[in-house]
């Protein structure tokens, strides 16, 4: 059975996702007046108009589905904090728009745009290992490969080499904007106390890690936060972070035997064993269990 509209039964739901609509519609024509989306999105953010859930499903229904920016994923090689290269070279770039999104150790996402000297100082640093996707668009029509070039390129200066101009990545006519640096606000005291858990294995003990499976998990996870709303669980699956459970049954590539890992980030973390326990039963033929919950309602597991 469908169950994609479920979670809009109820009038607080409707009314969030409503709002999204609207900042989605919002962004799209900032997108289409040349501004670049994390410019716009961080600064909603930053005015508390919109929530850091929001981030990835905007930029990918917007820059990804609608734009067609070319993109890739990228495992950070080393650990980098000078980012003055990074910025100073694509600056130069006019004559494609640039987005980065940067997944750190404690779950969090961070909007980019490489352009914008403000963004670098906010992320800090980048960890090796950690996920980043680098979107990139050609402003004067499609040309891909001249967009996987850049790609190429921003993470050629990631990985600390240097590289060549390419007068592709020029536009002329138009001037590089620099953007003033602003000050970085201080981190709330409880940022600097977040701890994460190493990523812990969850055998799929099902044939397949089945539609079945994947609202399972997605249960149990909405009844942990339910429980610790501070926390947050980071789903893994061969090295990549997963942003969207279904993906795991889109794949089809989970099978029995296979490993998915997870990860809590919080500042006080409870409740991971029991988590792991419901995981497991959530990836076994015993997931149906899980399933056994009314219209909008919440299991009652921690």
């Amino acid at each position: 059975m469908e169950t994609t509209y479920y979670s809009l039964a109820s009038k607080n739901n409707f009314n969030k996702a409503l709002k999204h609509f609207f900042s989605v519609n919002d962004a799209v024509d900032e997108v289409e007046s040349d501004r670049n989306i994390a410019d716009v999105i961080n600064g909603w953010l930053t005015k508390g108009e919109i929530v850091e859930d929001q981030i990835l499903p905007m930029v990918g229904s917007i820059i990804r589905d609608k734009f067609g920016y070319s993109y890739d994923s990228y495992n950070i090689p080393g650990t980098i904090s000078d980012f003055s290269k990074l910025n100073a070279e694509t600056i130069k770039w006019t004559a494609l728009d640039i987005v980065i999104t940067y997944y750190s150790p404690i779950g969090q996402v961070i909007l980019i745009n490489p352009k914008n000297i403000n963004h670098w100082n906010n992320a800090r640093e980048l960890i090796k290992d950690q996920l980043l996707v680098v979107y990139t668009k050609f402003l004067k029509g499609e040309n891909k490969k001249v967009q996987m070039d850049a790609i190429n390129a921003v993470e050629e200066m990631i990985a600390g080499k240097d590289v060549f101009i390419n007068q592709d990545f020029i536009d002329q006519t138009k001037v590089a904007k620099v953007q003033p640096v602003q000050k970085v606000a201080p981190q709330p005291v409880s940022d600097s106390k977040k701890n994460v858990t190493p990523k812990y294995p969850v055998q799929v003990s099902n044939e397949l890690f089945h539609n079945g499976n994947v609202e399972a998990w997605k249960k149990i996870i909405e009844s942990f936060k339910e429980k610790f709303p501070d926390q947050e669980v980071s789903i893994f699956h061969q090295g990549a972070l997963i942003n969207d459970i279904n993906a795991l049954f889109k794949w089809g590539k989970v099978k029995h035997g296979d490993s998915i890992f997870f990860q809590v980030a919080g500042e006080n973390i409870q409740g991971v064993s029991k988590l792991k326990k419901y995981l497991y039963e959530g990836a076994s033929h015993r997931y149906e269990q899980f399933l056994k919950v009314g219209l909008g309602q919440v299991l009652n597991l921690f």
